[in-house]
C-alpha cells in the first residue's frame, strides 16, 4: 500500500468536560462528587497527566454510564496513545448507546486497521460510509477492498468515486519522499488505485492507461511513475 497521511478523519475531539464551571453545581442536579471528578479531569488534562485524566473519566462514567460523550473521550485518549484494542472496546460501548455515532465508527475502523484486522476495519468503514456518504471514507474502504483482493467490489466503488462530483475538489496527502509530503487530488489517488487493481488482475495495458492518466493530471506523482517503470522491466 502506498503510504500517505490520512487527511479525512471525521472526528474532532473536544473534551466535553472542559469549559464547564464548577459553580454549575448549584444549577445542576448532578451530585457534588461529579464536579469533584470533573475538576480532577480538567486539572489532569491541563497538566498532561493522562493517567489521572483517564482515572477521572472512569469515575465520571461510573456516575453517568449512559453518557456517550464521556466514553468517547476515554476512547480517544486510548486511541491517541495507540492503545487501539482498548479504544475499540470503549467505542463499542459508545455504539451500543448510539449506533449512529460516526466518530466512534471511524475510530474503531482506524484502530482495527492499525491492528492489521482489515476485515473488521472494512466493516466499520462500510457502516460509516452508509451513515455519512463521505467520499474519503468510500476511498478508504475501496483501498482496503483492494488489499483484501475483493476486486469486484473494489471496481464498482472506483466507478462510483470517478463519477463523484467532489472528486476533483478533495485532496489527499502522499509521502513522496522520506522528508516531503504533497497534496494531490482524490482523482489522482483513485486512478492510481485503479491501475493497481488492473495490474493485479493481469490487465497490464489497462493499468498503464490508468497510470498515464494520473501523470497527465499530476506529472510529479512518483507512485504512478514507479508503477509504470515496474511494467517496463
Amino acid at each position: 500500500m502506498n503510504k500517505f497521511a490520512l487527511t479525512f478523519l471525521l472526528f474532532t475531539i473536544t473534551f466535553s468536560l472542559k469549559g464547564q464551571d464548577s459553580t454549575k453545581v448549584e444549577q445542576d442536579n448532578r451530585p457534588a462528587i461529579y464536579w469533584f471528578y470533573h475538576n480532577n479531569f480538567n486539572l489532569a488534562t491541563r497538566y498532561s497527566d493522562l493517567a489521572e485524566a483517564k482515572s477521572a473519566l472512569y469515575s465520571l462514567i461510573n456516575l453517568e454510564p449512559q453518557n456517550d460523550s464521556l466514553k468517547f473521550n476515554l476512547a480517544y485518549m486510548y486511541f491517541d496513545t495507540k492503545q487501539y484494542a482498548s479504544s475499540i472496546l470503549v467505542c463499542m460501548d459508545v455504539l451500543a448507546l448510539n449506533p449512529q455515532h460516526a466518530p466512534s465508527l471511524e475510530m474503531t475502523a482506524i484502530s482495527y486497521e492499525e491492528l492489521g484486522l482489515k476485515e473488521k476495519a472494512l466493516l466499520n468503514y462500510e457502516q460509516l460510509y452508509l451513515l455519512t456518504d463521505n467520499i474519503e471514507t468510500l476511498y478508504k474502504l475501496t483501498f482496503i477492498q483492494f488489499d483484501l483482493k475483493r476486486y469486484g467490489e473494489c471496481e464498482v466503488n472506483i466507478e462510483i468515486l470517478m463519477k463523484h462530483p467532489e472528486i476533483d475538489n478533495k485532496t489527499m496527502v502522499f509521502q513522496i519522499s522520506e522528508t516531503e509530503q504533497k497534496e494531490f487530488s482524490l482523482r489522482v489517488a483513485v486512478l492510481n488505485l485503479q491501475g493497481l487493481v488492473k495490474k493485479d488482475q493481469g490487465d497490464l495495458a489497462g493499468a498503464r492507461e490508468s497510470w498515464n492518466s494520473v501523470l497527465a493530471i499530476a506529472p510529479d506523482f512518483i507512485f504512478a511513475t514507479n508503477n509504470i517503470a515496474e511494467l517496463d522491466k
